[in-house]
């Protein structure tokens, strides 16, 4: 499954995600993984939550960015759920090509069974309509 927090930048997206990793930790039975662009949350982040700085993978398409994640899930066998903050700029998309890429992500989420928590800046109409009900904040 994917989820969605959607807004303009500097709405409070990544508050939201903070705060859900922070609460979804207490009762995960796998492991969790943060992706941001820099390690600047890492004091926010519960120490049980893995933080990659993808910044420091030098990725420079959707496609790598879509083998790193492979990458991750496969080097973690009881993966549960990924957050990804600044999700255009991490997965090296942008408003044109979100939807594809989501929708590429959402089949490696039902293949792997993983929960991805996206933090994009888009309005929700930018959004394919088959994504709408995966929309879990728009600010």
């Amino acid at each position: 499954m994917i989820q969605l927090i959607l807004g303009e930048k500097g709405k409070g997206k990544t508050k939201i995600l903070l705060d859900k990793v922070n609460s979804e930790i207490k009762t995960a039975h796998g492991s969790i993984v943060y992706l941001d662009k820099s390690t600047k949350h890492m004091y926010e982040l519960n120490n049980k939550v893995r933080l990659i700085d993808v910044s420091s993978f030098a990725l420079r398409s959707s496609g790598e960015f879509v083998g790193f994640v492979y990458g991750i899930l496969s080097q973690d066998h009881d993966l549960e759920q990924i957050y990804l903050d600044s999700f255009l700029k991490i997965s090296q998309t942008d408003t044109n090509t979100v939807n594809e890429i989501l929708d590429r992500l959402d089949g490696i989420s039902k293949e792997y069974n993983v929960t991805f928590v996206f933090s994009i800046s888009i309005s929700a109409n930018e959004i394919d309509p088959k994504f709408k009900e995966n929309i879990i904040a728009a600010l």
